[in-house]
């Protein structure tokens, strides 16, 4: 061998010893660099600290009052919803609802039996809308969704009844932008979730359902036509007297609360005999400096369908938790090899760790985290994980579960602030928030901590009037019970 093969040699065998040698170092490093990382999040997603949540309420209630005022001075859209009366618990009688929002609608009837008796009997079912639908023309779809209403009426038992002489009333969910002119009446702003239907783009909605109805030979008017979260607004009240604001805390998130009318400076009609409205905030819009965003915030927020949109709710909502927490792991995967030598190729995936994932590995209880070991080889095919390696991926979901809920409580917070009712201390009066979703519902941590931080931001004596309740279908119940409250009937009942 001469001199040149030899050094050839010589430095082929250094690069493979270097090689070996970096990657024993960087197992050995990989763990603490991969904590070192961990405690970095959790430093930056907790920055706010009580005193910035209370910045964030603040900011919250400021902005509030800004899109009352006057429309586009707020990220926070604060739209007028025309509902100026919740549902008492006194309605009496038939009411349906139907809930549009996605590639299936519901249809619903209630028998209410007033105070003493409320919902006395209720039936719904679910229909699948074919594709083609989904892209055809408004008619079509419309006519598609009144002929099984039709069905739906047609199957009305002996338990429901109409009282002679009346017209059945319907409370219509419709969860697409619309432009609201009146209790019942939207302009559709466009389509969303698969949907693209031209023609229907700048029509009245509820104009376009009644037109179909009557083809079909179903006498229904069409009472209210809301969104998810004033209808659970309205089943909130319906059940306790007390509720005051209802939020949405699922795949997305929304809040809507009952304001003092003369102070929507941007109201232009007559004032209410209630003398009250209710907001839809649109609050996922809302945006602050104090928000604690992170570099894995900022990437997923420029690789959305919505860069620099809905920031709030892409750090506080279910659609987003999983995937937050997917963007921390595959990084720690790459820089501190937290499972192994090479990337795991699922965990490249967008999307592909879902809340529901992080929440069954957040309340792992067994011994060896036996659940998160299953969740990581299930979903992202990896395998031969270490209980060290387990428990910060526990750590991770903490820090991201837990900054969404300390966030939402701000918001509510905020709300409470605007309304007055922040500082109420013992025998004031109550008031109740009620929350729908998933994210709420089911995910333990999430909800506890969402609780306690409220407690904390408005303090022992306040915290002590304030109530937040779980709420139920306020897309169906609610927007049937809504139909009640603003029924065409009522004031020959006075």
């Amino acid at each position: 061998m001469g001199k040149a093969e030899g050094a050839a040699a010589a430095a082929a065998a250094a690069a493979v010893v270097a090689a070996a040698a970096a990657v024993v170092w960087r197992r050995r490093s990989g763990g603490w660099r991969a904590e070192e990382m961990a405690r970095e999040l959790e430093e930056r997603c907790a920055a706010p600290g009580m005193e910035g949540l209370r910045r964030i309420a603040g900011e919250m209630s400021a902005e509030m009052a800004a899109g009352l005022a006057e429309d586009g001075e707020s990220k926070v859209k604060m739209l007028v919803t025309f509902v100026d009366n919740l549902p008492a618990g006194s309605e009496k009688g038939l009411f349906y609802a139907l809930d549009l929002g996605g590639t299936n609608f519901r249809v619903l009837r209630l028998q209410l039996g007033g105070k003493e008796r409320h919902i006395v009997k209720q039936e719904s079912r679910e229909v699948s809308i074919p594709p083609h639908l989904m892209v055809g023309t408004s008619a079509e779809l419309f006519g598609f969704i009144a002929s099984e209403l039709a069905r739906f009426v047609d199957s009305e038992g002996g338990d429901f009844r109409l009282p002679e002489g009346r017209q059945r009333e319907l409370g219509f969910t419709f969860s697409f932008p619309v432009r609201q002119f009146s209790i019942a009446s939207g302009i559709l702003i466009k389509w969303t979730k698969g949907f693209s239907i031209e023609d229907g783009v700048g029509e009245d909605v509820v104009a376009e359902l009644t037109k179909a109805m009557e083809k079909q030979g179903v006498d229904m008017r069409v009472a209210v036509l809301v969104n998810d979260t004033v209808g659970t607004l309205a089943g909130g009240r319906y059940h306790d007297e007390d509720v005051a604001v209802a939020v949405i805390l699922g795949t997305g998130t929304n809040a809507a609360y009952v304001e003092k009318a003369h102070a929507i400076p941007k109201w232009n009609g007559l004032y209410p005999k209630s003398g009250n409205m209710v907001i839809n905030m649109e609050w996922g819009n809302f945006w602050s400096s104090d928000l604690p965003i992170t570099e894995y915030d900022q990437e997923l927020d420029a690789e959305s369908l919505n860069p620099g949109e809905q920031i709030f709710e892409k750090l506080i909502s279910g659609m987003y938790l999983g995937e937050i927490v997917r963007r921390v792991l595959l990084k720690m995967a790459k820089e501190a090899a937290l499972f192994g030598d090479t990337v795991p190729a699922k965990l490249k995936t967008p999307f592909i760790l879902r809340t529901p994932d992080i929440s069954a590995m957040h309340h792992d209880t067994t011994p060896d985290l036996k659940i998160v070991e299953k969740k990581l080889k299930e979903n992202l095919e990896i395998t031969n994980t270490s209980v060290k390696t387990r428990k910060l991926v526990v750590k991770v979901c903490d820090i991201i579960a837990k900054r969404a809920a300390r966030l939402a409580a701000a918001g509510i917070a905020g709300i409470l602030k605007k309304q007055g009712r922040d500082t109420r201390g013992d025998g004031e009066k109550r008031t109740a928030v009620a929350i729908d979703g998933g994210l709420f519902e089911h995910y333990k941590e999430f909800r506890e901590c969402l609780k306690s931080t409220l407690e904390e931001l408005l303090g022992e004596a306040a915290s002590r009037s304030v109530v937040v309740k779980l709420a139920n279908d306020g897309s169906g119940i609610g927007a049937a019970l809504l139909a009640a409250s603003h029924s065409q009937y009522n004031e020959l009942e006075e």
